[in-house]
């Protein structure tokens, strides 16, 4: 669906995004995250095709429109449009028109719980209705591919909350969707891979699931110093991290939680408490941009 090979953009001096290579399968739905100035905005304008590369190649849908919707992050509304004229609009860039351009229209509207305000002014719509006409005017035309740039900006915890549901039904779909946000549980909600931009490159990429499998850790507290125990814990596994008071097994040093528990029970410790996780995106997050 999508696959950019080295590709680089400078504005004058700065590189906005460097060697980036990078391959979306159809149906996948990518979380970008990344620090503000990653390079987020610039790769779905290259994708999109609002800006070209200077090294490198993209290929993706067929143009932005009808093979890709694209919501901007920041998208300027003629707001004494109503809904739908603003939308007819959109559909006559995308050469439909007619009985066509209103099926679509309200297609549109109803994926995003919208068509109750076909006929609003948008300057009498509420930011979270801004936001799904955004979604909206991104699925005229029913494009397979959609770039979604940080949709849920500015919302509170309910409305993201509802673009999120749009999100996942559109997922749901078998759309292809690239979600660019700052909120990492809206991208752990709905995305199935992801990657992590910092300074025009990719730093982090996985899926979803294996990011979020990845590093598994149990930590064994005590009230007493197990600065004695260290040697005999290093020899027990290489994963085992020792603390003055605390242990931290990762890996496959998990397997070893009883056989140490018994140990310290034996030496006579007391064991406080257990914990046992995994990493999480936000320390995924935390690593990649530091």
């Amino acid at each position: 669906m999508i696959q950019l090979q080295q590709v680089t953009k400078r504005y004058y001096m700065l590189t906005a995004l460097n060697s980036v290579s990078l391959q979306v399968r159809a149906g996948e739905v990518l979380g970008v995250l990344g620090p503000n100035g990653a390079g987020k905005t610039t790769l779905f304008k290259l994708i999109a095709g609002i800006l070209q590369p200077d090294a490198g190649t993209i290929v993706a849908a067929n143009g932005v429109w009808p093979g890709m919707g694209y919501k901007p992050e920041r998208l300027l509304y003629p707001n004494k449009m109503r809904v739908t004229e603003y939308l007819r609009l959109i559909a006559g860039l995308c050469n439909i028109t007619g009985a066509d351009a209103e099926r679509t229209i309200r297609r549109s509207l109803e994926q995003v719980n919208l068509l109750g305000a076909a006929n609003k002014r948008i300057k009498d719509c509420s930011k979270g209705m801004r936001q799904r006409l955004g979604l909206a005017q991104a699925l005229i035309g029913d494009p397979p591919l959609l770039l979604l740039d940080e949709p849920s900006n500015g919302l509170d915890p309910e409305g993201q909350a509802d673009i999120q549901r749009h999100i996942r039904a559109l997922r749901d779909a078998g759309k292809t969707i690239l979600l660019s946000s700052h909120q990492l549980h809206e991208v752990t909600a709905v995305c199935s891979h992801l990657i992590i931009l910092n300074q025009g490159q990719i730093h982090y990429e996985n899926s979803m699931e294996n990011a979020l499998a990845e590093r598994p850790h149990a930590t064994i507290r005590t009230t007493q110093d197990l600065t004695p125990l260290h040697p005999l814990m290093q020899s027990l596994h290489t994963d085992i991290e020792t603390h003055p008071m605390e242990l931290i097994l990762n890996n496959e040093a998990i397997r070893l939680r009883r056989q140490v528990m018994s140990i310290l029970l034996s030496a006579g410790y007391d064991i406080v408490q257990v914990d046992q996780r995994r990493v999480t995106l936000a320390e995924i997050y935390a690593e990649a941009v530091q």
